[in-house]
């Protein structure tokens, strides 16, 4: 058993969601949380500067003395992933992967579809990662970049979104059976994505539960979970950390009491 903490990182508040996942699976485990809310969205991003941002971070969270981490954003884990295990000596692990696995497992036509940002679907990450798990797989991908303003609008339930979702989502009916939400901000969409889909044969894939399960099995079978009954988390941002107090109690479900705001790019010069 290992009582040191779990490092997990985003761009800014959507990662939150996995953390609030990983809570309901792994309630003993002390968290670190890193929002880099002073250079979102990634999603607009070139890979190289991703790649060096989520290095950065890295290092930040080396000094936690954390035992995994967890890239919670869909745009780093396609860009950064390989290069983070190259740089750490603890596991790391994405969104992606866990995503692809489930919504392989679920889809009987072979048709999956994405939605993410233009960052995420343009890499092709998922697509390389669903064609791996399985031969002659059909991807159809969508970016959906007005999904995340209007989430952090708090436009959940809202006429606007609806017509957004319709004008997204549309083209996936009857041509998809699986459909993975490759955005950390669409979690909390998807109970008005599974709505629109509701007379068809759609399963909805929340790559957040996956990547929760994922590490669940990943600590358990190193023998790494923790001993305590109840964790903490602890959150770090690079800008702003009130707006992410009251944005991030959306995303997480649950109350934030304090934010620290650090210079990340203290931490690694590579």
């Amino acid at each position: 058993m290992d009582n040191r903490g779990i490092g997990v990182f985003d761009s800014g508040f959507g990662g939150l969601t996995v953390v609030k996942e990983i809570k309901k699976v792994l309630p003993g485990e002390k968290i670190y949380y890193f929002g880099d809310t002073a250079r979102l969205p990634y999603g607009s991003k070139s890979k190289e500067n991703i790649i060096h941002y989520s290095l950065e971070i890295a290092e930040f969270l080396k000094t936690k003395d954390i035992k995994a981490l967890v890239v919670a954003c869909n745009t780093a884990s396609a860009f950064a992933l390989e290069e983070l295990k190259k740089h750490c000596s603890f596991p790391v692990i994405g969104v992606i992967e866990a995503g692809s696995r489930r919504a392989l497992g679920m889809t009987k036509k072979g048709k999956v579809g994405i939605i993410g940002t233009k960052g995420t679907v343009s890499s092709g990450v998922y697509n390389r990662s669903l064609s791996k798990g399985r031969d002659g797989i059909e991807v159809y991908s969508k970016p959906c970049p007005l999904f995340v303003p209007l989430v952090e609008e708090g436009m959940i339930k809202d006429e606007v979104t609806e017509i957004m979702i319709d004008r997204y989502l549309g083209e996936f009916k009857n041509k998809v059976d699986s459909l993975i939400m490759g955005c950390t901000h669409y979690p909390l969409l998807e109970d008005e994505i599974k709505k629109y889909f509701e007379k068809y044969e759609l399963e909805v894939v929340n790559p957040a539960v996956e990547t929760a399960l994922e590490l669940e099995k990943l600590l358990a079978d190193k023998n790494l979970v923790s001993k305590k009954s109840k964790g903490e988390i602890e959150f770090y941002v690079s800008d702003s950390p009130d707006h992410f107090k009251k944005l991030g109690e959306m995303f997480l479900g649950d109350k934030i009491d304090r934010v620290d705001k650090i210079n990340i790019e203290d931490y690694w010069r590579g």
